[in-house]
């Protein structure tokens, strides 16, 4: 259901989480769905949890989860529902407006990234109930608990949320048609994350060559706007990968690029890690 990749030694105030690389597709989801697998991994966040998989070595966890997004987004709401979808009438406190779950993607998703619907017939409440508790719950309480373990042992914690997104901007999104950028940061137009700490991670891709952008298509998902509180000594980013870097997106096969992106990444890793030991040794 759920990962977690831990550092020898908790060292840094840090936490990964990649919440849509999950690649392991149950059977009975697979029935029930109208795709063929290879159409179901649109919605993918192919190998980024690979991608970042250097946090550990510097002493921060990562988190993964190993259920596919399509099947329950723990980057939702747990209750980000669309009635559509159901045979039973949803829950009182269910969001059933969210721009999300117009556009389809809501914690169980109606359909993938590139619009086709997933499902032949509607669900049962029940049947997602059961997804939640199985899957989303168990990765939010293991998020909550990495990030309360960083805060009581440093007083503070960054949260880096790990994606990938098309290389071109699809036909749901703001910027359809459009040619992306390397990278896109995330921290809620400055609400999630201290403006200093995009700042810096910002420097470190651009010194690598990379361009970056911030907030726009995607500013930050439920992750980012729900547990950053810089105020509180939370801090939540998003960084939003673009796949045409290191893999093929019409087949999902990694590109030669792979390597040479995921050292990139850990050379990012490494640096906010440094940040942080020399703060404190300070």
């Amino acid at each position: 259901m759920i990962d977690i990749v831990a550092p020898v030694a908790p060292a840094v105030p840090l936490v990964f989480s990649s919440p849509h690389s999950g690649r392991d597709y149950p059977a009975e989801f697979l029935a029930q769905s109208r795709l063929d697998p290879l159409t179901l991994r649109r919605s993918e966040d192919s190998y980024v949890d690979e991608l970042f998989a250097a946090a550990p070595e510097h002493g921060a966890p990562l988190l993964r989860a190993l259920f596919p997004r399509v099947f329950v987004d723990p980057n939702r709401e747990a209750l980000e529902l669309d009635p559509a979808m159901f045979s039973d009438p949803l829950p009182a406190n269910a969001n059933v407006n969210s721009p999300r779950v117009a556009a389809g993607l809501g914690s169980i998703a109606r359909v993938v990234a590139s619009g086709e619907e997933i499902y032949a017939r509607k669900l049962s409440l029940a049947e997602a109930e059961a997804r939640l508790d199985r899957y989303w719950r168990p990765y939010h309480a293991a998020l909550e608990e990495l990030l309360a373990s960083s805060r009581r042992r440093f007083g503070h914690v960054l949260l880096i949320d790990c994606h990938s997104m098309p290389s071109i901007g699809g036909p749901m999104e703001r910027d359809a048609g459009d040619r992306r950028l390397d990278f896109v940061l995330g921290d809620c137009h400055g609400r999630s994350c201290a403006p200093a700490l995009t700042d810096r991670v910002e420097a470190i891709f651009q010194a690598d060559g990379f361009r970056v952008e911030r907030n726009a298509p995607y500013a930050g998902g439920y992750v980012t706007q729900h547990y950053g509180r810089p105020a509180e000594g939370v801090h939540t980013l998003q960084i939003e990968v673009n796949r045409a870097l290191y893999m093929n997106e019409a087949n999902y096969e990694r590109r030669p690029g792979f390597a040479a992106l995921q050292r990139a990444i850990g050379r990012l890793i490494e640096q906010l890690a440094q940040l942080e030991r020399t703060a404190f040794a300070a």
